[in-house]
């Protein structure tokens, strides 16, 4: 198998571990003699799996009572309208942090009053915006944690005087989270804890019921709080590579110590952009995001960006192009990817300076 570095944005690098086991789990799942996505989702030997996986989320995020882990179909754009639709009233209140926020906030507008109390949207998303006030007569607080297309993120859990729901797609199980604070946190799993196709919801479960709007079955998280997260077929292969995924977390010691090499990795990097005069940093310092580090080249190189492209992907590198609405690069460094590819891509970086100078 060919060798590379994997710093895709999404679907991105997963644990080696996490994908042998699901390999073994498609010939034969649980001792059953089927495949995992030939047994039915109403065996006992599924069954094991959805308590396990809720299980894990508990154990790991260290989630209060009160709570229900959801494991849903959609994506995250899905949940950008059903939030709306569960949690707006009278009217909603947004921070707009990049494209996935701007989005959310969009579906929120179909449905009701919804605002934006702050925006970064003047400067291409480079920053966290500060100093906003949140609207305390708003029914709900919506942030985005990480913005991949842009590399900015929200470090630390913030205090909202209203209900706090956060998009952490691309940053959940990246560090240690006060869930507390939170009436919902959801996202795609296809970054830090499986592969495309499910979406996680954790909600407070006494903060739903309280809209008078009739809510559609499939789009009221009711209906999948009563059903166990199987009013239809779960995305059973999805789940269980998310399994297999959180066991991993859990084997690393957990979110202090992902949070430690994680920081490691992206000081690694960042040290780099900043010492190397063909590359600059597209975001603020203090907004720089751990997961996704964006950069481009400096001024006075920019006609090299094509050659450098080139030149990583000789060396074994994957995914680091920009997205296709900003350009230049763009590293994801989620948890599953090693520090030994961070270091091959300084090295990279490092190597084609001396090449250019």
């Amino acid at each position: 198998m060919k060798q590379v570095h994997n710093f895709n944005a999404g679907p991105c690098v997963l644990p080696k571990e996490a994908i042998n086991n699901a390999i073994e789990a498609l010939k034969d799942f649980a001792g059953t003699g089927m495949s995992v996505i030939e047994v039915s989702h109403r065996s006992k030997e599924w069954q094991a799996v959805m308590d396990e996986t809720e299980a894990l989320w508990k154990e790991i995020l260290n989630i209060p009572d009160g709570y229900k882990v959801l494991f849903l179909g959609g994506g995250a754009s899905l949940q950008f309208l059903m939030v709306a639709m569960n949690f707006l009233e009278k009217k909603a209140a947004y921070l707009e942090t990049g494209v996935w926020a701007k989005k959310a906030l969009k579906e929120a507008k179909g449905i009701g009053e919804a605002v934006c109390v702050a925006s970064s949207a003047d400067t291409t998303f480079n920053y966290i915006p500060k100093g906003y006030t949140i609207p305390t007569d708003a029914d709900y607080f919506h942030i985005t944690t990480n913005n991949t297309i842009y590399g900015t993120e929200i470090h630390e859990d913030i205090t909202s005087p209203i209900p706090l729901i956060a998009d952490m797609s691309s940053d959940i199980m990246s560090r240690p989270v006060d869930v507390s604070k939170y009436v919902m946190i959801y996202g795609g799993a296809q970054k830090n804890v499986g592969p495309a196709g499910v979406t996680f919801v954790i909600v407070k479960e006494d903060a739903l019921g309280k809209v008078s709007r009739y809510l559609p079955t499939m789009l009221n998280y009711k209906t999948h709080i009563e059903n166990g997260s199987m009013f239809n077929t779960p995305p059973v292969f999805s789940i269980l590579v998310m399994n297999e995924t959180l066991k991993w977390v859990k084997r690393c010691g957990g979110l202090k110590a992902i949070q430690k090499i994680n920081k490691e990795k992206a000081d690694l990097l960042y040290n780099e952009i900043d010492r190397n005069p063909m590359f600059v940093g597209t975001a603020e310092k203090e907004s720089r995001s751990v997961m996704n580090i964006c950069f481009v080249m400096a001024e006075g190189y920019k006609d090299k960006e094509d050659a450098f492209m080139a030149f990583a992907k000789e060396n074994g590198m994957v995914g680091i192009k920009g997205h296709r609405s900003v350009g230049g690069f763009r590293a994801s460094l989620y948890n599953a990817c090693p520090i030994d590819s961070v270091k091959a891509l300084v090295e990279c970086m490092q190597k084609f300076e001396k090449l250019h100078k």
